[in-house]
């Protein structure tokens, strides 16, 4: 066996001999073959990217680059359906292609910013979309670049100001909106950011980033029951979502609704095994119920990732008082009290649980003192 090159495409070539008869219908039925028309396919592409329909838009670009891999226009497409899929490494690749083509391409230069960005080599990106706006300065995407790199570097005065200029040059871009929303947010502006994330999620309500932004302005402003809808719509596209499973517990805990609360927990503490925030309000969640024996064992968990949190040790005493383990509990609060000595909540779990186990050894020696009945009696 053999590879053949064709373009940057390589193919399997098969050297065994083909039987004339089977090479005839192999040949026959090339012929009938319909080669893709280059036109329609461009038009579906484009309707497609229009739609945000990113896969299909993606294969239809391959496919017109399989026929011809240096027509920029559908590099560019490609590129498009990259960024928003987010394929960074091959958004990279495919950047480094068109700046080969077409080594004054801005829109090349962009891209490869906006991949290098999202790799996390920041200043190779800000070199990069640097040379997008000196070869064109009405860019929208490099604006959001420059954006998204100011808000990184903690320059939000200039990140608001490029964010303005980006909304200018790409009102129909839901990043431009999105980016614009976080820095108000950043900077305490709570009813400009959440006009700003709204505008984002009209021109994309599945845009992740514009939820998580929502999400934390309403979680900022207490209206913990309308932040619900708008984590469990990110959920749905993005099950695993950790910034809106978070959202998601802390409205719920806000709200005291316990049992949606114990699911949402126990999917945090699968993802971030280690997290006391997630161990914590998963415990949270079982006492809120009254499941004190799943509370005190979440509780070991919650003090082994925080062993010296005196709150956590007084909350286990008073979970053990609850089982009417008074004996465990009288301990566990005097644990708490080598603590901090003068922390009145374990003093008086303390104080409580050592009463009550006094009194129920007492009950059980005068139980066993008693004397037996006369079995004779009637």
């Amino acid at each position: 066996m053999a590879y053949k090159q064709v373009g940057n495409f390589f193919f399997l070539e098969n050297k065994q001999r083909t039987p004339s008869r089977l090479r005839k219908i192999t040949v026959d039925r090339q012929r009938t073959r319909p080669v893709p028309d280059p036109g329609q396919l461009r038009e579906q592409a484009r309707v497609q990217l229009q739609s945000r329909n990113w896969t299909q838009a993606r294969a239809l670009f391959t496919q017109l680059l399989a026929l011809d891999e240096h027509d920029t226009d559908d590099l560019a497409g490609l590129a498009a359906t990259l960024d928003h899929l987010e394929e960074f490494e091959a958004l990279y690749t495919l950047a480094q292609n068109i700046l080969e083509l077409t080594p004054d391409a801005a829109l090349g230069f962009a891209y490869k910013a906006r991949a290098l960005q999202k790799l996390e080599r920041l200043s190779q990106a800000t070199i990069a979309n640097d040379q997008a706006l000196l070869l064109d300065t009405n860019l929208g995407l490099a604006w959001i670049n420059r954006t998204g790199l100011q808000i990184l570097q903690q320059k939000l005065p200039d990140a608001l100001r490029s964010s303005q200029r980006a909304i200018v040059l790409a009102p129909d871009d839901e990043r431009a909106w999105a980016n614009r929303g976080s820095i108000l947010l950043a900077i305490n502006r709570l009813a400009e950011a959440l006009e700003n994330t709204e505008r984002s999620l009209n021109v994309d309500p599945h845009n992740l980033f514009a939820l998580q932004i929502k999400g934390e302005i309403l979680c900022k402003l207490g209206r913990m029951r309308d932040v619900l809808p708008v984590v469990n719509r990110a959920l749905d596209i993005q099950p695993t979502y950790m910034p809106a499973l978070i959202q998601a517990v802390q409205a719920l805990r806000a709200l005291e609704m316990y049992g949606p609360l114990k699911e949402r927990a126990r999917e945090l503490t699968l993802l971030l095994p280690d997290n006391l925030f997630a161990w914590e309000n998963y415990m949270r969640s079982f006492r809120g119920l009254g499941e004190f024996d799943e509370t005190n064992q979440t509780l070991d968990r919650v003090i082994e990732l925080d062993p010296d949190n005196i709150h956590f040790w007084t909350i286990k005493a008073d979970t053990l008082y609850r089982l009417e383990r008074y004996k465990e509990a009288t301990k566990t609060a005097a644990y708490a009290l080598q603590l901090d000595q003068d922390y009145r909540p374990a003093q008086r779990i303390h104080e409580k649980s050592l009463r009550l186990m006094y009194q129920k050894k007492s009950a059980r020696k005068a139980a066993l003192a008693e004397p037996p009945g006369d079995s004779n009696l009637s």
